[in-house]
């Protein structure tokens, strides 16, 4: 059983992590959630579902890999058999009844812990969807214990079958001579491996200015976010590929170093190894990237949102028209233009109206409605204003807000592209205090030749206020005004699931008399604080605006509807997050296992093939405490090498993540990766001191005479 500890190990923790992704469904069945939150959770399900699919894949090559192991450790003891005339057949069935024993054991182990450790991910459930707990209650999924079992199985019999053909194709010449044969280790040239190591770094280099610096440009670029991620693969090979040459050039010429204590026996055996596993040691070192990035941007995504929620969903509605004025199309002269499919389609699409549209505000559609009006409190209506009606004059864009300091600080950001074609939408600033009072944002006074600007996109906020500080007057329809602030105020006047107010104009009352009308909005409260019944106001909300109670839009002739609700807002970025923290850890944690596990296994398959150095090195004198120290040292930086690497990796993809997710403001990194590290001293360090303690029982002195 002994020589089976990786194997099971592995086993029961895939069947955990099985069963506990697995089980969300029947979880949040059990718990009190809004109809919005429901759907996300079927859509949660779903894609959890189909990542099992692979997930269920990655694991069966793991097992057969692992299974491989296994016959190879036990060919002394199979040529025995066969010598003594036991058939094939025989040892096939031998080894069926043990896979089916084992596969049997880790499913009840593995099921048991899955169980336990559910209840768990039953609280992480009901946090992330901010369910009721007070009903908290066991929960025993039958459908996901029967999936596990159903995947499982078919990874047992895909085993089974491997088994057997690997016991038809053993010959005893080969079983006997097995231990004395060894991979072919081809020497290497050092100077092309110093020049490929140098070609390596270089490239990596290129790669990491990439994604840290040059980050907008390949997030613009799909093909340049490829050959950066191709890049990436190829230095990690070229890399364990010019070091496996160069490792013993560079210690031998250490004297001291190499000559210390097993130092030469030692870094003889790494060398071999790296040399000899160079295409999966890079595969294992981009999975730990992979792991290391997933986790620790995955659980921050989950913090970071609920922040934002708290901030940008202070109403529980808000209601919205936009005028769909005059668009070029319908003025155009040409009648190939005319006749386009796209102007076709618009037309068609603008041909719709309803009784809405002769209602001048939302708050006059709303009120046919007297039941869901009494409903409602704290009833507040507001505009926002363009400078013409015709869409390609109306616009107030970046250009005609930002000085050329902050336009070529855009342009810089975007390595050249955004052109400042963002169009601001404009608000009185009396329109403005009355959603600041509701919204619980300071309120200010503004004179009639004076403005500030509204924002919370962390990025353009940098960019406003460089144009405010320099005092940078703008001009509506001929009137000039200055800055009121030398810098941007945060804020928004419509909600959202993250800061994405790009900027708003605030002007005095006085401006906007001259402006064309864009918007009509209405933001309210609900008067009851049941869940249940704030549902359905929402629907009775879409149904009156949109005529379908599960619309949030409606497109007509003259007008463009939109609803918002907390509701609503909280259940999509709620499903987001669901989505990433699962998938994170799921695949995350498959990968962490499937890379520790390749490792394990390597050096469990060295330390086998190896016991007879060992047994030199006691003949010669050397006691076991040196050659378990060796031995610690060998496994220490096999795991260590493809690790190593992985982290240098994850610095720079972590800022890559950090840049990308500043845009949404994110904090930082910090918790999660705490958290990751966690994830990674537990699984890849509960590996190594496996792999060690049972590589130790391998090359002993006790289970050398055993065998």
């Amino acid at each position: 059983m002994k020589d089976y500890a990786i194997y099971f190990f592995t086993l029961v923790l895939g069947v955990v992590i099985f069963y506990v992704f697995n089980v969300i469904g029947t979880q949040t069945s059990m718990m009190e959630l809004g109809s919005s939150t429901k759907d996300v959770v079927k859509l949660l399900v779903n894609v959890l579902s189909g990542v099992s699919l692979i997930v269920d894949g990655i694991l069966g090559y793991l097992i057969i890999y692992a299974s491989r192991f296994l016959i190879k450790r036990r060919n002394k003891e199979f040529s025995i058999y066969l010598t003594l005339g036991m058939s094939k057949r025989k040892i096939s069935l031998l080894l069926f009844l043990e896979t089916l024993f084992i596969g049997l054991l880790s499913l009840v182990a593995g099921l048991s812990l899955g169980i336990i450790l559910s209840q768990l991910m039953s609280v992480m459930v009901a946090n992330l969807f901010e369910a009721d707990m007070s009903k908290f209650q066991f929960v025993f999924s039958g459908e996901a214990c029967l999936k596990t079992i159903a995947y499982f199985g078919i990874i047992y019999l895909l085993v089974i079958a491997f088994n057997t053909v690997m016991i038809n194709k053993l010959k005893i010449i080969d079983l006997i001579q097995a231990s004395r044969k060894s991979e072919k280790v081809r020497l290497k040239n050092p100077i092309i491996c110093t020049v490929i190591f140098f070609l390596a770094a270089t490239i990596l280099g290129v790669a990491y200015y990439q994604v840290t610096v040059n980050y907008l440009k390949v997030l613009s670029e799909i093909a340049l976010f490829w050959q950066v991620i191709g890049a990436g693969v190829i230095a990690t090979f070229l890399l364990y590929w010019s070091l496996s040459g160069l490792i013993m050039k560079l210690i031998v010429t250490r004297k001291k170093l190499y000559y210390k204590d097993l130092n030469s026996f030692t870094f003889k055996q790494i060398s071999s190894k790296i040399n000899t596993t160079v295409a999966s040691m890079s595969i294992i070192c981009l999975m730990l990237f992979i792991t290391i990035c997933t986790l620790s941007s995955c659980l921050s995504i989950r913090e970071t949102s609920k922040k934002q929620l708290e901030y940008a969903t202070p109403v529980d509605a808000v209601v919205s028209y936009r005028n769909n004025y005059n668009s070029r199309w319908e003025e155009s002269n040409s009648e190939e233009e005319k006749d386009s499919p796209a102007v076709k389609a618009w037309k068609q699409e603008m041909a719709v109206r309803n009784e809405n549209d002769s209602r001048a505000t939302i708050e006059d559609i709303i009120k046919t409605s007297s039941r869901l009006w009494n409903n409602l409190k704290d009833q507040t209506s507001f505009d926002t204003y363009i400078l013409s009606k015709k869409i390609e004059d109306g616009g107030l864009d970046l250009n005609a807000v930002l000085n050329q300091k902050s336009l070529q600080k855009i342009a810089e950001m975007t390595n050249g592209h955004a052109n400042g074609m963002y169009v601001l939408r404009i608000i009185s600033v009396s329109d403005y205090n009355k959603i600041a009072n509701l919204y619980h944002f300071d309120q200010y006074k503004l004179n009639p030749d004076q403005y500030f600007i509204l924002s919370d996109f962390k990025k353009m906020e940098e960019i406003y206020n460089i144009s405010l500080k320099d005092g940078h007057k703008i001009k509506i329809n001929g009137k000039t005004l200055s800055p009121k602030f030398d810098h941007n105020k945060q804020g928004f006047i419509e909600p959202s699931n993250t800061n994405g107010n790009m900027g708003i104009l605030v002007v005095s009352d006085e401006v906007t008399k001259t402006l064309v009308k864009y918007e009509n909005f209405m933001a309210a409260n609900y008067k009851t604080n049941d869940k249940n019944k704030n549902e359905q106001l929402d629907k009775d909300l879409r149904r009156i605006i949109t005529g379908n109670e599960n619309d949030y839009i409606k497109i007509t002739s003259p007008r463009f509807y939109n609803i918002q609700t907390k509701n609503q807002i909280i259940a999509m970025s709620v499903g987001l997050q669901a989505i990433a923290v699962f998938l994170g850890l799921y695949l995350g944690i498959i990968f962490l296992i499937s890379s520790a596990a390749i490792l394990s296994l390597k050096e469990l398959s060295e330390s086998s093939d190896n016991r007879e150095k060992y047994m030199t090195l006691r003949r010669l004198g050397v006691d076991e405490r040196m050659i378990n120290r060796a031995l610690f040292r060998q496994i220490a930086i096999f795991f260590a090498a493809p690790l190593f690497l992985a982290i240098i990796h994850s610095i720079f993809g972590l800022t890559f993540a950090i840049k990308i997710l500043s845009f949404i403001g994110t904090d930082g990194l910090a918790p999660s990766i705490v958290m990751a590290v966690i994830f990674l001293v537990t699984i890849y360090g509960g590996y190594f001191l496996l792999t060690y303690l049972s590589s130790k029982r391998i090359i002993s002195e006790k289970q050398l005479r055993r065998d």
